[in-house]
């Protein structure tokens, strides 16, 4: 096997943001994905669950508008062929988890690919809201995360990840995450979801 660095990235410990034109985007934080019986369970997710609460209590107090991402899967369906079967809609996997479940006024996307933004009404419905900045949040780092804030960045939203608020299947995957999203989107990482300030 051969070994790479990920190259560096940049992180600060701060970021204030405009609470009118910021959303938070949580993604597929669903049973089949952070508990431990499920079927696609990435083993770090469970260490996002705080971090991420804390994110949604202040962005509440502040009246930051926050949407939730759920990976959603049908009856053979070709996702299965690579992951095998997962987040099937109806069942307890697919199910976002209990301790971040959304709020009245919280808005879900329905999603069937990796990008939150592909085929969905979420532009849309950012666009609406007149949201310029994204907080984006989630799992898994290098595959639902990455593309959703791949093409919040390619519609040009500012990207803002926590560093804490994500998990991957591995550190590589969620170093190369961070990395792309500096180095190819012109993200924001953010050391904590602490360091994020909505005014």
């Amino acid at each position: 096997m051969k070994s790479v660095l990920v190259p560096q990235y940049r992180v600060v410990d701060t970021v204030r943001l405009p609470a009118g034109k910021t959303a938070i985007i949580v993604v597929d934080m669903q049973n089949d994905f952070v508990k431990p019986q499920g079927k696609l369970h990435v083993p770090t997710a469970k260490e996002t669950i705080e971090p991420i609460r804390r994110l949604l209590e202040k962005a509440r107090e502040k009246g930051v508008r926050i949407f939730y991402t759920k990976d959603t899967h049908y009856d053979d369906d070709p996702e299965y062929d690579i992951w095998g079967e997962h987040v099937k809609k109806g069942t307890w996997g697919w199910e976002i988890i209990d301790e971040l479940k959304p709020r009245e006024g919280d808005i879900v996307v329905e999603k069937t690919r990796y990008d939150g933004f592909y085929g969905t009404p979420l532009d849309d419905l950012l666009r609406v809201y007149k949201i310029e900045y994204l907080v984006i949040v989630g799992t898994v780092a290098n595959i639902c995360v990455l593309h959703t804030a791949a093409s919040a960045a390619l519609r040009w939203y500012k990207v803002i990840v926590p560093m804490d608020g994500i998990s991957a299947l591995n550190e590589f995957d969620y170093h190369a995450s961070l990395r792309q999203i500096d180095f190819l989107y012109k993200g924001i990482i953010v050391e904590s979801v602490d360091g994020i300030i909505f005014e």
